[in-house]
């Protein structure tokens, strides 16, 4: 089916209070913003995203954040936001610290239907702490992490065409078409709306059947 296109106000209407939210973006780059700020509007609370980072101050998720509308953070480069660090040493945020090529591969996992998967990163830190470790044959320790999924995902493209088919912008792409993979629901801003037929097919990085919502901005 066709994706169905929205404002960001109603896309974001379909989030719930406790939902998992899986945020695109590197930083700011490749994060959906208009869907982000319509989060912080909608006053849904006790939410755990999933993202690479937080945002900056009041910035991005940084928002949501400022705003108490989260529960848990769980991601990889949190020191981009100072505010991150006070809210977990104060007890209003909990966190989840993965290697990002952890984070990154326990999302694809998500996607693609593998529940977990072993990998020696991390492996002897603070980070291995009430987890399952493992020696193969070659005699190296493996760390048992979880696949990532998620209620919604919120995730940012350049273009779109009327089917919902997705094409990203050179490094905005990041942790984008992982997450589209890897929920139940699919909310993507755009740049840009074009007709079908109007995109190189071999450009095409998620296809429609993974995206239900489209916010042209």
């Amino acid at each position: 089916m066709p994706a169905v296109f929205e404002d960001p106000a109603t896309a974001i209407s379909r989030v719930r209070d406790g939902d998992v939210v899986m945020v695109g973006g590197f930083g700011l780059v490749g994060q959906p913003l208009r869907l982000v700020e319509a989060l912080v509007g909608s006053g849904r609370k006790d939410l755990t995203v999933i993202s690479n980072n937080v945002g900056e101050p009041g910035r991005g998720l940084g928002m949501l954040l400022r705003e108490g509308q989260l529960r848990k953070a769980i991601g990889s480069f949190f020191t981009s936001n100072p505010e991150v660090a006070a809210a977990k040493r104060e007890g209003r945020l909990d966190v989840e610290l993965l290697p990002q090529g952890t984070l990154a591969e326990g999302i694809r996992c998500g996607g693609a239907g593998i529940p977990a998967f072993y990998t020696p990163t991390a492996v002897g830190t603070v980070l291995a702490e009430g987890k399952e470790t493992r020696v193969f044959e070659d005699g190296r320790s493996y760390l048992l992490e979880r696949a990532l999924r998620a209620n919604v995902a919120l995730v940012h493209a350049h273009r779109a065409d009327r089917l919902g088919n997705l094409v990203y912008r050179k490094t905005a792409r990041n942790f984008n078409p992982m997450m589209a993979t890897a929920a139940d629901l699919v909310l993507a801003e755009v740049d840009e709306v074009v007709e079908v037929g109007e995109l190189d097919p071999d450009a095409i990085v998620t296809p429609h059947l993974y995206v239900d919502v489209v916010v042209a901005t």
